[in-house]
């Protein structure tokens, strides 16, 4: 909606996120990526090395986020194929039984027909073409070459190896000229229904360009989430230069990616321009000061996250869909056990998974795994024996009595040195 002269210079604004390891940084940027339907990646910035040490180079992010974006572009593009594909597919069997189109009467393709859509033919069997590679990820056909070449199925003259290997494969194949190598099949119609939908799906999706629809949809609303961003950064007290391969370095060949930069990949070149880039880090060691001046400009956005209080973890328990407590019910449910918990039970779980970020360790709402399991333990062995329909209730004392042990164990940690 900005104008065109103005579209070029407007680019997002990098975030970086602060708070306590368990607060719900990665959560907030998946929700994020999901409700916006763009290419996500989530990197941990301790996994690269600088440039010249053997690891994995920072260009590999852009990389991997085009392969989310190809799987991404595919899917989209083959949910709405998909109704075509349906109508082709019905025509290809009727072919099998047939005969193609143009030879027999029509009156026995209609009959045909007809009892096809009854489903009275569920039975029937078929020999059905089946390309080998049917279901790869589209860009991925061939990587098992790649592999034997002992290279990395990114790299670009690979890439151009294992095309050339295609051809050169899928000449002399059973495929006939040119065409991918295939193995006859035989399967019912009610299987081989699906398997034709996937091959006239492929060959609906070679007229469409998925690389070019995936370039720009990793270009303009792709989102790297580059997480422990800290553990990249050094003190700036000790004047001593860090000799680690993935520290400063990393920072350094950082730069050019989060500014903008071209990268190739085995889908064409990638620009890096309009990505959001969100660094998150609990910075406990270091402050968010000592990173490379240059990779501070460039992360304008600070949102510091606090640790999580006793009603937070209460509010994690009960407001999800998906929370905790419902998980534990639908599990024990399998056993044909009911399980309750009481308000105030989780009240006490809440209360005491605080306790225990206070005084061990802040794990934040990691933490509440950990408590829960201890309760559950008893009650997940005991529900297999116990009769269909039983009630289990979680009650306060229940809480207190499972957890006791912890909350002793915890206190005296403090005093062995």
């Amino acid at each position: 909606q900005l104008p065109q002269e103005l579209l070029k210079e407007v680019t997002p604004r990098n975030v970086l996120m602060i708070g306590p390891t368990g607060c719900g940084k990665t959560e907030v940027a998946r929700r994020m990526a999901k409700l916006s339907d763009a290419p996500f990646l989530k990197v941990e910035a301790t996994k690269f090395t600088e440039v010249g040490y053997h690891g994995r180079d920072v260009d590999q992010i852009v990389r991997d986020l085009m392969d989310v974006s190809m799987s991404l572009t595919k899917k989209r593009q083959m949910e709405k194929l998909r109704g075509e594909a349906k109508l082709l597919v019905e025509d290809r069997i009727l072919d099998m039984l047939s005969g193609p189109e143009y030879s027999g009467t029509k009156g026995q393709r209609e009959s045909f027909r007809s009892m096809l859509q009854e489903g009275l033919l569920e039975n029937q069997e078929l020999e059905v073409d089946v390309p080998e590679n049917l279901g790869g990820a589209a860009g991925k056909d061939g990587d098992g070459t790649v592999l034997a070449f002992g290279g990395d199925s990114n790299s670009m003259n690979v890439q151009a190896m294992t095309d050339l290997m295609k051809k050169l494969g899928g000449a002399g194949a059973r495929g006939g000229r040119g065409g991918p190598p295939t193995e006859r099949k035989k399967m019912p119609i009610s299987e081989a229904r699906e398997v034709i939908l996937e091959i006239e799906l492929e060959k609906l999706l070679e007229k469409v360009d998925l690389k070019k629809e995936a370039v720009t949809a990793a270009e303009e609303t792709g989102i790297v989430f580059i997480d422990e961003i800290d553990k990249i950064c050094s003190s700036r007290d000790f004047n001593s230069k860090s000799a680690d391969a993935s520290a400063e370095g990393v920072q350094r060949d950082l730069l050019p990616l989060v500014e903008g930069t071209t990268i190739s990949t085995k889908y064409g070149n990638v620009n890096t321009d309009y990505m959001l880039f969100i660094g998150s880090g609990a910075f406990h060691a270091v402050k968010p000061s000592d990173m490379l001046p240059e990779l501070q400009g460039r992360l304008p956005i600070r949102v510091e996250l606090n640790g999580l209080t006793e009603d937070d973890l209460y509010k994690i328990l009960t407001v999800p869909e998906a929370n905790l407590v419902r998980q534990q019910i639908e599990l024990i449910k399998t056993e044909g056990v009911e399980l309750r918990f009481e308000d105030e039970a989780l009240r006490q779980i809440a209360k005491t998974a605080a306790h225990l970020n206070r005084t061990v360790e802040n794990i934040g709402a990691r933490r509440l795994h950990t408590v829960m399991e201890r309760i559950m333990e008893e009650i997940s062995f005991q529900a297999a024996e116990m009769e269909q329909e039983s009630e289990v209730v979680v009650t306060k004392d229940l809480v207190k009595e499972r957890l006791s042990d912890i909350l002793t164990k915890s206190d005296l940690s403090k005093y062995i040195l």
